[in-house]
């Protein structure tokens, strides 16, 4: 009897599961998540990691489209002729003037524009959605409309502006031929003004409107506010619209062929390759001068992730 009973409650007893078999559900529920996103990752791989590789691999090549039968292994000889290039060290120049002027005066001019979008006003929608418009507009299309409708010294609105306030004896000057660097980075602070616009303002949305309320009661001038609370608070997304300009900026392409054409000491490095790649046809240089243009980028983007992640970790506490 006593031996019916211990079959039977041993019957009704749970066997215990394996822990192998946990572990192995817990696998297939990941497995089972991610798999959605496995084409999207494939295809960013195919869109993104296979070119730059074939890029890399070009760089070591000494690959003259002229010279088809001279193609060959050439080691470091096209990073060399690159970096030792007086063009490609002028163009490295102009890229960081270009990029540096663009990226400071946006951000100035944009903090000042966020401030006075950041007040209550009627029509603050509509006067926002508005200055948010050139970013809208395509690279190619806003460079040919600075370089038609604004710079042209005969018809162009400057020299129209000049002639209406100063008279017919008003001087004429052609901008892009005196000013050609300064002409491209106006009309890239024109486009790249509301980005910064955005972010500034973003950041103006989570100030804390309690303590800068009280500090106003308290009798501290608006400059002091600005000074001592609003600043500090926009550190770090003034950092990280200074980055994420740049990191876009140096890879600009558009403006500079369509306003000057790369000349006039304009040619920046993304012109340099255009010209190495389309013009003299070395395929092996081209693609030594994009790696390093990536290197650089990949540079500045590791310091805009670490300043996204501080931003987060700020926003959390």
């Amino acid at each position: 009897m006593s031996t019916a009973l211990d079959s039977r409650s041993g019957a009704g007893e749970s066997t215990p599961a394996p822990a192998g078999g946990g572990k192995a559900l817990r696998r297939t529920g990941d497995w089972a998540r991610r798999a959605p996103l496995l084409p999207a990752l494939i295809f960013m791989i195919i869109v993104t990691q296979l070119p730059f590789i074939g890029t890399l691999v070009i760089s070591f090549m000494n690959w003259n489209a002229y010279y088809p039968d001279q193609i060959g292994f050439a080691g470091l000889d096209n990073f060399i002729t690159v970096l030792t290039n007086p063009n490609t060290r002028s163009a490295i120049v102009t890229t960081i003037l270009l990029t540096a002027g663009v990226v400071l005066i946006s951000l100035v001019l944009g903090t000042i524009i966020a401030l006075l979008l950041d007040r209550t006003f009627m029509g603050r929608g509509v006067v926002r959605t508005m200055m948010i418009t050139p970013f809208l507009i395509v690279p190619v299309a806003a460079a040919l409309l600075w370089k038609h409708a604004l710079y042209n010294p005969s018809y162009g609105l400057f020299n129209g502006l000049l002639k209406g306030i100063f008279g017919e004896s008003a001087p004429q000057p052609d901008w892009i031929s005196q000013l050609p660097l300064t002409s491209i980075i106006a009309a890239l602070v024109w486009q790249w003004t509301p980005f910064m616009m955005l972010i500034i303002l973003a950041g103006l949305q989570g100030r804390p409107l309690d303590v800068i309320e009280a500090a106003r009661i308290d009798g501290c001038s608006a400059w002091q506010i600005f000074r001592y609370m609003t600043f500090p608070h926009l550190r770090q997304y003034l950092e990280l619209g200074g980055l994420l300009g740049s990191i876009y900026i140096v890879q600009n392409f558009d403006a500079v062929f369509t306003i000057t054409s790369g000349g006039l000491g304009t040619a920046n490095l993304p012109f340099i390759i255009y010209q190495i790649f389309y013009n003299a046809k070395e395929y092996g240089q081209a693609s030594a001068a994009g790696v390093i243009v990536v290197i650089g980028t990949i540079a500045i983007a590791t310091f805009a992730l670490r300043t996204v992640s501080s931003l987060f970790k700020e926003e959390a506490r």
